[in-house]
């Protein structure tokens, strides 16, 4: 008897802890899509509210960089690789993105690391690495 109570209860715990690694995904699966096409619609300003709040209130974005953002258009967003995971809480994804200067039509790529981090007390997951430096080539 002690010992069937003693499996059930450790039964238990994996479909619980199976329960939320199954929602950290499914939410990890949703924030992906939402951050991709908001970059792929440009809007730089609503993909700022993806970045960690700790990391936005320690680098703010500041004009100039708001001002690159307006001249530019995302015609690609490749996540074809797909998130992979660091750790529990962690994931890093490789996007590469075509960038269209709205000024001179002329097309160039970049290739964006993203850090992704699970925050338990949300239940949310936020970009750590910050938005795409479109500066780079």
């Amino acid at each position: 008897m002690r010992r069937t109570l003693s499996i059930l209860a450790v039964l238990s715990v994996l479909l619980l802890a199976g329960c939320a690694t199954k929602a950290r995904s499914d939410a990890l699966t949703t924030t992906l899509k939402a951050y991709g096409s908001t970059l792929r619609w440009g809007d730089f300003q609503s993909a700022a509210q993806f970045v960690d709040p700790k990391v936005r209130a320690a680098h703010p974005l500041t004009s100039l960089q708001l001002a690159r953002f307006e001249q530019v258009r995302v015609s690609e967003y490749d996540d074809g690789a797909g998130p992979v995971p660091t750790g529990d809480f962690d994931v890093q994804q490789t996007v590469l993105i075509s960038l269209v200067n709205i000024h001179t039509q002329s097309e160039r790529s970049i290739v964006d690391h993203q850090t992704w981090h699970y925050d338990e007390q949300t239940k949310r997951w936020w970009l750590t690495s910050g938005l795409p430096d479109i500066t780079r080539d």
